[in-house]
């Protein structure tokens, strides 16, 4: 999902440099929704192993 984020970044600013505006900021909001379900997907993962953390460690 990361991969396709920057994809799409690349997409909007190569499109910003040409001058296609409409299809730039369809390209960066595409990227920026992918990229918030990326961070949000890593730190539900970074939470679940810090719970699972906790109670492999609790006696």
């Amino acid at each position: 999902m990361f991969k396709y984020a920057v994809i799409f970044l690349v997409i909007s600013l190569v499109a910003g440099a040409i001058g296609f505006t409409d299809i730039s900021a369809a390209a960066r909001r595409i990227s920026m929704i992918l990229f918030g379900l990326f961070f949000l997907g890593f730190l539900l993962l970074v939470g679940l192993a810090m719970l699972v953390d906790q109670a492999m460690t609790t006696p």
